[in-house]
């Protein structure tokens, strides 16, 4: 039973809720099927059927949608992170994910003031030269409230919603165990990897929890963005900065989606969008760190054609060597050279014995294909990018975590570029810096230092190998040679087989009956019913009875197993 799997009792309350918001938005067939069916006496005391007939004529993704946003800030992130998953999901519900808004009303001031007194030390009318009460913005996490420093800066103090630490452990540990049962008992789930999707939303979520990492990362890209001055970071006031609240400057500039506004004010829309580009494309190329939630809200532009990005709690960070294969993917994308964006897409998405890679290759191959002799200024790597994550999706092929996460940013990015400039071709700026970053890795410099890099590395594998090799002569001497198997769905299979062996014994006893009342009919005397002897006519109504139960136990097995695999 999943209640024994989910235990503790302090997420019983949590469960009982998020129960009654399935079952009302239409999935209480998904829920018996997880084994809460003894759940739903106990979620029925949150179940509001108002609306429950206009729910089950929305279309499947519209119905999860409005659950999650119903269900708070942990499941509306999970859906925001689905929302950058088109390897795993069609158009219709990434369309919806990206709907996804945490609705909810600020916290009075008064219920955040003991909070802010442990974190600043003080009253924050104290604290700062002014402190305004009602807040900016409030989100699901955490509310923005302006201020002004004694030195007549303008900042905006950031505080962390109290309780909502609790409230997001409690339902990661409930997503955690669900994401398990539903990989163990619905097989058919398993392509979109549910445990590797909750332990993504976990760290997302905990890094957002801790507002002085956001401001970490704040200062890491503003470093890397100082060879373009043009871009603006917040700074950071560490002094008043902790794990629940951080302050930072106050940025007073254009939303990225007010266009009319960027006109009025005598912006250069080309010229934001070619410095925007050039600096995401330095963010993910060159530096290896970019800003994973670059929708409008979160980029402002200023006065003189400068950009300001915002609100650094989602960051993407990509190694060196996904950097290169990355670097790769785009070259052959952009130079239509097939074989690199195939070589590169297969060692993405690891080697599954279950997918026809023959096939696989070809349509890549006829998809890059498609584009020659098409103009470079007619590329659109966002439109490529996101049609080599619908192949892999027919594929049930799934990119690591960070790539998804790049690959949505990319595409956000590219959309506020053509939005500010429909002329606006991202291929045109990525191909000079694309091949400055290509002729520097071939540099001698870089060379040497790649080169030297391995070398070291096959020194120390080396050094170690007669050490590994001594003791793994030396344990197999002792029988200590140990051989990991991994049994996949092994309690199935028991039960499967605890099944089987009730329908034998079963089948033994009806074979018993029928054998014994043939015999008892034979015999001569004793009581009757319906002129037959009694003993005889009670043995075979049994061998009926059974043998129906038998027949109908074996019927629905069957069916419940074509269910599954449909």
């Amino acid at each position: 039973m999943l209640i024994e799997t989910l235990g503790a009792a302090r997420d019983m309350g949590r469960l009982n809720t998020i129960l009654g918001v399935l079952i009302r938005h239409g999935f209480g067939d998904s829920v018996r099927r997880l084994g809460l069916v003894d759940q739903l006496e106990r979620a029925g005391h949150v179940i509001k059927w108002d609306h429950a007939a206009d729910l089950a004529r929305l279309e499947p993704p519209v119905q999860v949608r409005l659950a999650i946003e119903e269900l708070g800030p942990t499941f509306v992130k999970f859906g925001q992170i689905l929302a950058g998953r088109a390897d795993l999901f069609g158009p219709e519900w990434i369309a919806e994910f990206e709907k996804l808004h945490s609705h909810v009303p600020p916290v009075p001031l008064e219920q955040l003031r003991e909070q802010l007194r442990e974190d600043l030390g003080g009253e924050p009318e104290t604290v700062f030269a002014r402190f305004d009460h009602e807040p900016l913005a409030a989100a699901s996490i955490a509310q923005v409230h302006g201020a002004q420093l004694k030195d007549g800066t303008e900042v905006v103090v950031k505080v962390r919603r109290p309780g909502i630490a609790d409230v997001i452990d409690a339902d990661l540990r409930l997503l955690e165990r669900l994401a398990s049962v539903i990989e163990e008992e619905m097989p058919q789930y398993k392509p979109y990897q549910p445990q590797q999707l909750v332990r993504e939303l976990a760290r997302s979520l905990r890094r957002e929890l801790d507002l002085a990492s956001e401001c970490r990362n704040a200062e890491r890209i503003a470093v890397n963005m100082q060879p373009l001055p043009w871009i603006v970071v917040p700074k950071v006031h560490w002094q008043y900065t902790r794990e629940r609240v951080n302050v930072q400057d106050r940025i007073d500039g254009i939303l990225g989606h007010d266009l009319d506004a960027i006109d009025a004010r005598g912006l250069d829309r080309r010229l934001l969008a070619q410095r925007g580009s050039q600096a995401v494309l330095k963010m993910i190329v060159q530096d290896g760190v970019f800003h994973a939630d670059p929708h409008p809200g979160n980029v402002f532009y200023l006065d003189g054609n400068r950009i300001a990005f915002i609100d650094f709690g989602m960051v993407g960070s990509l190694s060196q060597r996904r950097r290169d294969e990355l670097l790769t993917l785009l070259l052959g994308l952009v130079e239509r050279d097939a074989s690199s964006v195939v070589d590169i897409l297969l060692d993405w998405t690891g080697d599954d014995h279950n997918v026809n890679f023959a096939l696989l290759e070809s349509e890549i191959e006829t998809f890059v294909d498609q584009y020659h002799g098409v103009p470079l200024a007619k590329l659109s790597l966002g439109h490529m990018l996101s049609d080599v994550t619908a192949i892999l999706r027919e594929h049930k092929l799934a990119l690591p975590s960070d790539l998804a996460l790049l690959i949505k940013a990319f595409i956000t990015l590219e959309g506020m570029g053509r939005a500010l400039e429909p002329e606006f071709h991202m291929t045109s700026e990525a191909m000079p810096l694309l091949k400055q970053v290509v002729r520097s890795r071939y540099q001698p410099s870089t060379l040497g230092k790649r080169t030297w890099k391995t070398l070291r590395r096959a020194l120390v594998v080396a050094e170690q190998l007669p050490h590994d090799v001594s003791r793994l002569l030396r344990n197999a001497r002792r029988g200590r040679v140990h051989v990991g198997l991994e049994l996949v769905h092994l309690r199935r299979v028991g039960n499967q087989i605890s099944r089987a062996a009730n329908r034998l014994a079963m089948a033994l006893i009806i074979a018993a009956l029928i054998i014994g009342s043939s015999i008892v009919m034979t015999v001569q005397g004793g009581p009757t019913m319906f002129g037959l002897p009694a003993f005889g006519f009670l043995g075979f109504s049994g061998a009926v009875i059974g043998g129906i139960w038998l027949v109908r136990s074996i019927w629905r097995s069957s069916h419940d197993r074509d269910h599954s695999d449909d």
